[in-house]
């Protein structure tokens, strides 16, 4: 803590303030152990204090704070956004392989001469999710014979409003020949 000169002893004044002119004097600051015993007090306690003393912020310090909390809450409300997207995202492609799989567990069931387009929706345990099949033959050139024994199965899973997220699957069943 710094002090200054209160009262000051002439015969202290003329050795100490030598070389030194009075306005200077009045600006030294002494720290408290070389003015023990001078009748020093602490700057702030007196005529030397400003009388003015404002505690607080000024208007530009809490505009410049504001600014700095709206820009580290527009990153972190951004960043929120992005993980519930992301979260939804990686929601959906866990469940659409479980449900395509299901959904062709049940082809798997169907007589090959039955299988047909189709479309639907997987029910109250599901909502939002629908299903799309289309079934087609397979063409190659050689063998010719292998195209009649084969048939392509496209099977589309998806989910949200205009169908936001979608999975896509395809599977060639084999149909034998019926003799």
């Amino acid at each position: 803590m710094f002090l200054t000169v209160k009262k000051v002893f002439p015969a202290y004044l003329e050795d100490v303030t030598k070389g030194l002119g009075r306005s200077d004097w009045k600006n030294t600051q002494i720290q408290k152990a070389d003015a023990e015993g001078l009748g020093l007090r602490p700057v702030g306690q007196g005529e030397m204090a400003n009388k003015h003393t404002y505690v607080g912020f000024t208007l530009l310090e809490v505009m410049v704070a504001m600014a700095i909390i709206a820009i580290a809450l527009t990153a972190v409300l951004g960043s929120q956004s992005q993980s519930v997207s992301l979260a939804s995202e990686a929601k959906f492609y866990t469940t659409a392989p479980l449900l395509a799989q299901s959904k062709l567990a049940e082809l798997e069931a169907v007589e090959p001469e039955d299988l047909s387009d189709g479309s639907g929706d997987f029910g109250d345990d599901f909502p939002g999710y629908s299903w799309e099949m289309s079934v087609g033959d397979v063409f190659f050139e050689r063998p010719e014979n292998v195209s009649d024994q084969l048939r392509q199965i496209d099977l589309k899973i998806s989910w949200g409003q205009d169908e936001l997220f979608k999975y896509r699957i395809r599977l060639y069943r084999f149909v034998p020949r019926s003799e």
